[in-house]
């Protein structure tokens, strides 16, 4: 395809008091298979035969006599990747409906609690005579946004979701900062990581567990989320499913390919490489996994550690047909703007991330079009269409967001400690496919493992933290009572003890 002329139709906005270069939504948006679906991907060219169900108990929806019905599950969800997918949900006695935010990368299931000018509905505890509180005061802070609330028990049902009412631990949110935002239309959040995260500890028994526990369902779950190529931060009315307790096949094309979960907090992977135009950035692969990389849909964008960012930017500046291009719009402080007649899309490069298979000798890739980076931000101009850029840098992990799980169909295989990516049938703009799968590839030239040894949760970080300042205030006080000590003379010096300039001590040793 031809080059759009850039200098007449491109221009830059600054963005408004919306936010829109934010990385998560202002709060933070801070995303066991079947045994016929094996880890290693057949090579290329041959296909997977359908097997029975797994002694695990996880059917497919299309078996006869499946004991949970996964199609009455697909499009559950609405929402869009600038303000999050959410799930409709009825809680306490009488059932009180709220829309609750989809989220894995953290672990509470909260609700508001009271009434908030951004928040449309709160829940009503004391209306609920199911309602059992814990006294229990409990605070999660996000990337941006954080709540305080009180914990307690109550019953939930799950229109679309998994038959039955069952009893989960949720926070009531009293108090919040830059989670609840004007115009979003949940009313909490349902945090699907593991335990390890829950606030105030790991005790509390997070919302998946419950719902494996009393459901008696497989411990997997699969996420699709059908925005790619559409406005973000509209009118909420995408698509989207969450899948309880197994993988749904009408929400996915061609094979799924799996990479092993690092380490059971958030779903943390191993990254191999990044591409961009099929070029390597070239990278010590220990760079992308800085810290952490995690799937999280409640991330807006994708978030690339600083390094990392930077070499993205460089490569994506390099490669696209965009003579003159604003800093701006790689940081996220302006949108770029073209005429209503034409689409940038055609200016930029894939984005391909590699993933650890679990056969380790072997990775694959998935790949994202610009369509899915390069996102239309709704209503800014008349005659003019707006997009902002779909990456941001982070100071704390690589995180793969909603940017990328628009375009496939996720798997959080907890029981067998992986995350599977398969192309989604709703990652198309235009009748063409956004998003690609592709595999296997050798990982002889890279190292056996990209990530730290070293992993500091954060309650290991507080404890570290609470050290060193006692520490440190051990050693003020010492100083201090040293301070306040009269001067005493514990060595008088002699002329034969003296060291002047002349002596070879100071000439030769503390020169």
């Amino acid at each position: 395809m031809g080059a759009l002329p850039a200098a007449p139709c491109l221009l830059l906005l600054v963005a408004g008091a919306a936010g829109l270069g934010q990385a998560r939504f202002s709060f933070p948006l801070r995303v066991s298979a079947p045994a016929a679906l094996s880890g290693s991907p057949p090579a290329p060219g041959t296909s997977r035969p359908p097997a029975p169900p797994s002694e695990g108990g996880l059917a497919f929806a299309s078996q006869p006599g499946a004991a949970v019905s996964f199609l009455s599950m697909v499009e559950n969800l609405q929402g869009d990747a600038g303000r999050g997918y959410y799930l409709e949900m009825l809680l306490g006695t009488p059932p009180q409906k709220l829309n609750i935010l989809v989220d894995t990368g953290s672990s509470n299931f909260a609700v508001a609690g009271a009434p908030s000018p951004d928040v449309t509905s709160y829940f009503n505890k004391e209306e609920s005579s199911t309602y059992k509180s814990q006294g229990t005061e409990v605070t999660v802070r996000y990337t941006q946004g954080s709540w305080v609330g009180v914990l307690g028990t109550d019953i939930i049902t799950i229109p679309k979701g998994i038959n039955g009412t069952y009893t989960i631990n949720i926070a009531t949110i009293l108090e919040s900062e830059n989670f609840f935002l004007p115009g979003v239309k949940w009313h909490g959040i349902l945090g699907l990581a593991y335990d390890a995260l829950a606030k105030p500890s790991s005790s509390v028994e997070t919302f998946f567990d419950s719902l494996v526990s009393q459901a008696k369902i497989p411990n997997i779950f699969s996420l699709q989320m059908c925005g790619a190529g559409m406005p973000v931060s509209g009118n909420g009315t995408n698509g989207g499913s969450l899948v309880m307790g197994g993988i749904e096949p009408s929400l996915y094309k061609g094979d799924i390919w799996y990479t092993p979960i690092k380490e059971e907090w958030y779903y943390q992977v191993e990254i191999l490489k990044l591409e961009v135009g099929g070029q390597n950035l070239n990278l010590d692969c220990r760079e992308y996994n800085a810290d952490k990389a995690i799937v999280d849909s409640g991330t807006t964008l994708l978030r690339l550690p600083r390094k990392v960012f930077n070499a993205a930017v460089e490569a994506i500046a390099r490669t696209s047909l965009i003579q003159a291009f604003s800093s701006g719009f790689w940081t996220g402080s302006q949108l770029a703007c073209w005429d209503k007649t034409e689409t940038p899309w055609s200016l930029f490069p894939k984005l391909s991330i590699y993933l650890r298979d679990e056969n380790s000798s072997r990775s694959f890739r998935i790949t994202i079009l610009p369509q899915l980076y390069i996102q239309p931000i709704l209503g800014v101009g008349e005659n003019l269409e707006c997009y902002r850029f779909g990456i941001s840098a982070s100071t704390s992990a690589l995180v793969i967001g909603a940017t990328v799980m628009e375009g496939f169909y996720v798997i959080f295989d907890r029981a067998q400690k992986r995350v599977g990516f398969a192309v989604s049938p709703c990652a198309e703009v235009g009748g063409s496919p956004v998003s690609e799968i592709e595999g296997p590839f050798a990982t002889a030239d890279i190292a056996s493992n990209c990530v730290s040894t070293v992993t500091f949760h954060e309650p290991i970080l507080w404890i570290i933290s609470y050290a060193l300042m006692s520490l440190c205030g051990i050693i003020l006080l010492v100083l201090i009572i040293l301070l306040l000590l009269p001067p005493r003379c514990q060595h008088c010096y002699t002329d034969n003890d003296v060291v002047n300039d002349e002596s070879s001590l100071v000439r030769h040793r503390w020169k």
